[in-house]
């Protein structure tokens, strides 16, 4: 009988070889030279959990569209750029990014453990932004020095790659603030290596006086599988906030089927729906960008077959506004 991984092993494993990825999928090799281009500007990650979740053989599969690098992530194309957020203008002090007045973001890691190739991260500078443990003091101080922040994000990268131990401390001092009232957690990991929930996970993350808030990004209903439903499941019963946003991405979820089911199988498994984002223009992402009035259709649909609180709010992100702009 093969032992159970952690979630460590499990992060150590993925696959960041797109021959691998291409031959464990049976996938033709004409893929590979452009999957291996593509994977020099923005490398291949991804764990043996989502694969298992992907159909072999099927190059369309919507898991394996969202990781497979392609030869057209190479072209320029007018309108995108390695900054679509202009996030630099909101980083007065490195692991902080402060673009809304009640709320700060914390980078965490700048690593995940799974690299989505329509990520407006995918050129965020995190060498300038690993403060460590002096430098998270000064973020702290930073946070206790402004009354108007009650709400800290923890995001990345996904900072359910930090360590527990690290991200205990981190939790532990922001409770010390007294303005502060919740704390949120932005992450692919419940989904993509569930196994990530540990006991010591729902200690930290439950363990202080802030409210704890989980949003989980995920794209199509056939990334919750029972595993992932199963880890959903332990942060619902420890009283854990689970919210979802996803993105729009052409090929993947640009449809009323795909988005229905998405919707129903979060709340299946005590996720609310949240946010459906239209893509951020990344450079090298284009060929997943859906059209803004075929996005107003889609959602317009969504709400003729769901009920009200199944259907996310359309948004999109626009630098320099002061909250994201509800499309929907």
């Amino acid at each position: 009988m093969q032992a159970t991984l952690t979630w460590q092993q499990e992060l150590a494993q993925a696959i960041q070889d797109p021959a691998q990825l291409l031959n464990e999928l049976g996938l033709e090799e004409h893929l590979l030279s452009g999957a291996i281009a593509a994977a020099k500007l923005f490398p291949l990650r991804v764990p043996q959990a989502f694969i298992a979740r992907m159909r072999k053989g099927d190059v369309r599969d919507p898991l394996l569209a969202q990781v497979l690098p392609l030869d057209i992530e190479q072209h320029m194309v007018e309108g995108y750029n390695n900054n679509p957020l202009q996030e630099a203008n909101y980083n007065p002090i490195a692991g902080l990014l402060h673009k809304y007045k009640n709320r700060v973001l914390l980078t965490v890691t700048g690593s995940c453990a799974i690299n989505c190739r329509f990520c407006f991260r995918r050129s965020f500078p995190y060498e300038k932004n690993n403060p460590g443990k002096t430098g998270w003091q000064d973020v702290i101080d930073y946070i206790a020095a402004d009354k108007s922040i009650d709400e800290v994000i923890f995001s990345g990268g996904d900072p359910l790659n930090a360590s527990d131990k690290s991200l205990l401390w981190l939790s532990e001092k922001l409770a010390e603030i007294p303005h502060l009232q919740r704390l949120r957690i932005h992450t692919r990991l419940p989904v993509v290596i569930p196994a990530r929930i540990t006991d010591e996970l729902l200690a930290w993350l439950t363990g202080t006086r802030l409210q704890p808030i989980v949003i989980l990004h995920v794209n199509h209903a056939q990334e919750l599988d029972s595993t992932a439903q199963n880890a959903l499941q332990r942060l619902a019963e420890k009283s854990v906030t689970l919210l979802s946003q996803s993105v729009l991405l052409r090929g993947i979820n640009d449809s009323t089927e795909a988005l229905v089911a998405l919707s129903k199988r979060l709340f299946e498994c005590r996720v609310l729906p949240y946010y459906l984002h239209i893509m951020d223009k990344t450079q090298g992402a284009a060929h997943f960008d859906v059209p803004l009035e075929k996005a107003k259709l889609l959602h317009n649909e969504m709400s003729k077959q769901l009920s009200g609180y199944l259907v996310p709010r359309l948004v999109q992100e626009v630098p320099g506004m002061l909250a994201k702009v509800v499309i929907a």
